[in-house]
């Protein structure tokens, strides 16, 4: 409870970490799809094979196309999945099999392995700039980052819901997430001079926020709640919400601990 209270119950002044060791291999892996629903489909199986993922990410296109600009890489304009196992030299090995057999079996293509240290970094680096990449895809905007969570059986229909409300804005909003675990992010860009595209890009998150509850998720899978989803907190946890206003009252009478930013104040 304490630690999953986003600072409103306390601070941790100290941790005690226990260190792990390098698994002994690590492999990583890009490939594509031509819909995202079958990138889906090929995660889903993987899950439910027990397959012990390390992490696997989801890009779209329009990702690709932004990360392609800013690299110089040359990334076929589909969705992709990258993923990454660790563990024994063999029990890499038999994994990696397993997974190319899944994406296979759900149209996958381009499925390339890297096992040398270089290599991975290069493939995993291309994620982590994904959202500088993004944002230089529009100079002068401001990215408005969505963080929604859903229960990864209803993941490929958020997103393409989602996309279709992007499609049908002013606005440009790639996707990418961690799709193992059904969250997902739209990196919306707008021009803060321009009222209607602000309103969009706001209701664009509000549409996305809502659609993620309505399909059995949560406001935010990712980045805590904070000032910006404090008003879906009664939608996500009704009653639920009454409880943790009194524990916070109980444990912190006088407020002082992150106050306003899961509960109301007052």
């Amino acid at each position: 409870m304490f630690v999953g209270a986003e600072g409103t119950l306390g601070l941790i002044t100290e941790l005690t970490l226990r260190l792990r060791g390098q698994p002994e291999a690590t492999a990583a892996a890009i490939c594509g799809f031509a819909q995202m629903d079958e990138a889906v489909a090929a995660v889903i199986d993987t899950i439910q094979m027990g397959l012990p993922m390390a992490r696997i990410e989801f890009i779209d296109a329009a990702s690709v196309a932004a990360v392609n600009a800013w690299s110089g890489t040359d990334i076929p304009l589909t969705p992709h999945l990258m993923v990454e196992f660790h563990g024994s030299d063999s029990g890499v090995r038999e994994q990696a099999e397993t997974f190319g057999e899944i994406v296979a079996d759900h149209g996958g293509t381009g499925f390339d392995w890297a096992t040398r240290p270089e290599d991975r970094s290069a493939l995993w680096a291309m994620r982590h700039n994904a959202y500088y990449a993004i944002k230089a895809s529009r100079p002068g905007s401001v990215a408005l980052v969505t963080d929604i969570c859903v229960p990864i059986s209803r993941l490929a229909e958020a997103v393409t819901q989602t996309q279709a409300d992007i499609a049908a804005s002013p606005i440009a909003g790639p996707i990418l997430g961690h799709v193992g675990d059904g969250n997902f992010h739209a990196i919306l860009l707008y021009d803060d001079q321009n009222p209607a595209e602000v309103a969009a890009a706001h209701d664009l998150s509000h549409r996305m926020v809502t659609r993620a509850l309505a399909l059995g998720g949560t406001a935010t899978g990712e980045h805590g709640v904070g000032l910006g989803k404090l008003d879906y907190m009664q939608a996500e946890h009704g009653a639920g919400w009454d409880v943790m206003r009194s524990l916070k009252l109980a444990l912190d009478p006088g407020n002082i601990m992150n106050p306003g930013k899961m509960l109301r104040q007052g």
